[in-house]
Order: structure tokens, then sequence, then C-alpha cells
């Protein structure tokens, strides 16, 4: 064997490794979960006296949702001298002036709403926060983005559990309102229920660090102030700020029965592009934060659950390294016979990918009574998260040197039920070359399942194939959305809408 062959099998089982550890780490949360089932948090009593409540709307360039926005908040069911409601407003198109005649209309019927315009978008999101908080009177912050849909109930559900003097900030789940849409809005879905469900509500119980969203939660004002108010030095304000409230002796609460509904990207381009800013600001978090929490007095299980919750999306760039070095893995084992290395391969692949479908599919099963019939989607999830390495690394490797990017709003199109269409709209999103890498990466997957199946390597194919899918789906699905004509509606149907 020579030693570049040894260099590539080296490395090659080296990253399967570490990919196998973060695996087995999905299997340590859903055990948190599972064992702290009987620990979901109680709703007290109302808060008594009510106390007045900031609500803060920070939209940019949000024309198709701002009005539903406005119009949702402003028939939150709480007294109205108590509720003060800000739209913080970046944007720089027809956004204004329908954002600016909603708060006219509501105000006009006697509600505290104000309407808040910046030439200046320094900051971005958490500059908008930061300076609405300047001149806010709540003593609690609740927050929504454009695409949300509170329930009238909202603040009355969650208000209570700031009985406990120590509670900074009381998170709901995220509900989807147009997940039946296509293939991608139903794993969005899928995903986005396992972070809340699993991630968030396993930390809690188990007394880990977890995050605000960004939004559908609300703060207690003097939380925010202690950690150090709203910076803006990362992409994810929201994690950033968590962290530093919770080092602070802060107490976060996760309710996952309070649900707040919210639209989920439809195109591919913006799921990419929400998917790179949560990652580049994640890993921007872990390079601020990561070596203070380390150090910090705390019990050693909160940080090592802190570790993985941060490092979590140096993954993708691990799979990328893995997807460049299985075919010349593969083929060196094949040609020196080394058919017992799939007795160390295939396990470690088995807990890196298999802890996936477990953890998604407990989630399901804790959520609907149909989670059988939502296995199907299992094989796509996988497929669809391993196509977003090449996206999701170049935002991990932008984080890394530090360069720096405007904050890209995930684009929204109030995209509500099977009828609705979004291509004739605006804000979409620009292919580069990065699709055409992904396509090559596929291609060059389905040249490694050729390989597999003309020398009998069976046992390998059904993670070739999820590679391969993955890389051409989310490459392919780019570059048509992209280019779509007029009137052209571009919809991967789900079997439940064909």
């Amino acid at each position: 064997m020579t030693l570049s062959d040894t260099i590539i099998l080296v490395s090659y089982f080296f990253v399967l490794s570490i990919l196998a550890v973060y695996g087995w780490h999905r299997y340590y949360l859903v055990y948190l979960y599972m064992r702290h089932k009987d620990s979901q948090p109680v709703e007290p009593a109302p808060l008594d006296p009510l106390p007045v409540v900031t609500v803060q709307l920070p939209i940019y360039n949000e024309m198709y949702v701002a009005d539903r926005l406005i119009d949702a908040v402003c028939r939150l069911d709480y007294p109205r001298e108590l509720l003060e409601i800000q739209v913080l407003d970046d944007s720089t198109d027809e956004t204004c002036e329908i954002a600016e005649l909603a708060v006219r209309r509501h105000a006009a019927h006697g509600i505290d709403i104000k309407y808040f315009h910046r030439e200046d978008r320094t900051g971005y999101k958490a500059g908008a926060l930061e300076a609405g908080l300047k001149v806010s009177r709540g003593q609690y912050v609740a927050i929504f983005d454009a695409d949300f849909l509170p329930h009238a109930d909202f603040l009355h559900r969650l208000l209570p559990h700031f009985v406990d003097d120590r509670v900074g900030m009381v998170q709901a789940r995220w509900g989807h309102i147009n997940q039946d849409y296509s293939l991608l809005t139903k794993i969005q879905s899928i995903l986005l229920d396992g972070h809340f469900v699993l991630e968030h509500g396993g930390r809690n119980r188990a007394g880990r660090f977890f995050n605000f969203n960004g939004t559908a939660g609300v703060w207690r004002r003097k939380a925010i102030d202690d950690a150090g108010g709203w910076q803006h030095d990362t992409l994810t304000e929201d994690l950033d700020l968590s962290y530093r409230a919770q080092m602070r002796g802060w107490r976060f609460v996760f309710l996952p029965d309070v649900v707040s509904p919210a639209e989920v990207p439809v195109e591919m381009n913006a799921f990419k592009s929400q998917q790179h800013r949560w990652a580049k600001g994640s890993i921007q978090t872990c390079r601020k934060l990561l070596p203070q929490i380390l150090q910090a007095d705390l019990p050693l299980h909160v940080k090592a659950e802190a570790f993985f919750h941060l490092t979590a999306n140096f993954n993708y760039l691990l799979m990328v390294i893995l997807s460049i070095l299985m075919f010349p893995s593969m083929v060196i084992r094949y040609n020196m016979g080394w058919y017992e290395m799939l007795l160390i391969d295939v396990p470690l692949f088995f807990a890196a990918t298999m802890s996936v479908c477990n953890f998604y599919i407990v989630c399901q099963r804790e959520l609907h009574k149909d989670w059988m019939t939502r296995l199907r989607y299992m094989p796509f999830l996988m497929s669809i998260g391993i196509g977003l390495c090449v996206n999701n690394t170049k935002a991990v490797l932008e984080a890394l040197f530090d360069k720096k990017t405007e904050f890209a709003r995930t684009p929204k199109y109030r995209i509500e039920g099977d009828g609705d269409e979004w291509v004739s709209k605006r804000y979409r999103q620009s292919v580069t070359v990065q699709p055409l890498i992904e396509v090559g990466l596929g291609f060059y997957f389905t040249a490694t399942v050729f390989y597999a199946l003309a020398n009998g390597i069976y046992g390998t194919l059904p993670f070739l194939v999820l590679f391969q899918i993955g890389f051409l789906y989310t490459g392919l699905l780019s570059i048509v959305q992209q280019f779509a004509g007029d009137g052209v509606v571009l919809k991967t149907q789900t079997s439940d809408s064909q």
C-alpha cells in the first residue's frame, strides 16, 4: 500500500469516526428527552398585576407578509394600555408603505403601535432590535419575524412563567403554515420539529443551555440588559445573547405545547440562504463564546452540551471531506481485498446516519398520531441534509476566516396552501457556482454507485445513494427554480397532494 493510499484511508476513517461521535450525541439528546419527559413546564398562575409588554417586529423587504404579521400581532389578547407594538422596518422597497399604512390603520383603532424606519441598517436585525429597545416601555419584550402568525393567547401562555425572578426568556415552538406544500417544505418542518422538540426539550428539561430562536419568544428586559444587550458581531444574535444570558445565571423555559405558526421557505435557494446564515452565525458564536463557556464556573455536563451544540456545524465541513474520500477509499480497499474493513466502515456509517433517522422518528412519534406514515420522508431528509453540506461548509469557512457578509434575510412569499405560487414574485435568490459543485458531486456519486454495483460492493450502496440523491436534488432544484419561467409552479409534490 502506498503512502497516498494510507493517508486517504486514515483520513477517511478519522473523519467518519468524528461524525459517528456526533451521531451518538443525537442518541444522547433523545435519551435526555425521554429521561426527563415528565419534567415539562407546568403553566403557573397568571401574573398579577399584568406587566407592560413591548412586541418588536423586525422586518426588511417583506412586502408579501408584513401586513399579515401586523394584523396578527394587533389581535393579541392583552390589555391595550399594557401593550406596545414596534414595527422596526429597515426596508428599501414597497414594504415601507405597506407596513406604515398597516400601522396607521391599527393606531386609528386605539392600539399603541409605532412605525420606525432606519435608513442605515447598522447591525441588521440586532441593530433594529437594539434601536427599538432604547425607546420601548415594556418590562418584557416579545419578538416575531415577518412570517409568523402568533395566536391571540400567546402572551397569556408565556408570561406566567416569568413568575420565577430568574427566568430570563420563554420560547414557544414553531409551527409550519405550509408544511404540506412540497417535499422540501415537508422535510424542513421535520427538521425544525426535531430541533425544537428533542434539542430544546431535552436540553431545557435536563438543565442544559438552549437558545432563543430569534422569534416567537418573550424576553425579560432586565435579562437582555444584564447580558450585555443585542450585539451584532455574529449573524445569529439570538444564539449569542442566549448563551451570554445563561452564563449570567438567567434561566430559560421552552414550551413545546405553545405553537406559533410560521412559513417555511418554498424555494431551495431561500432555504440554503437561511441555512447558510444559521451555520455561519453559530460558528461565529462558537468562536466568540465557547472559550468563555469552557472556562466558566459551570457544571461539566453543561459545558459538554454547549460544546456539541456550538460545534455541530463543523460536521458539514467533515461531510464534504468524507464525500471526496469515499470513492478512492472504496477503490483502495477493493483492490487490496480488505473486505473486513467493512466491519468497521458500515458500523461507523450506521452510527453517523441511523442516529439521524432515530432522532427524527422519535420526534415525529412525539408530535403526530400518524407518525408511521411520515417515515417515508426519512431517506429524503437524510439526503437533503447531506446535500446541504457544500452550502453550509461555505458558511463555516467564512466564519472561520472572519469573512464579513450581510445579514441575508430569508424571503417569504405568503405561501399558505397548494394553490399559492411564488415563481413570479420578487426577492428571488441568485444562483452562483455552488449548485454546479453540488451537481458535480451528484455525478461523482453516480459513478461511485456504478462502481460498487459492478464490483459487488453492495453493503455501501444505501449510503452512496443517499449522497447521490442529496447532491443532485439540492443542486438541480436550485438551478431549475432560479430559472423557472413566469407562471410555472415548480413544486416537488408530496404523495399526500398528488
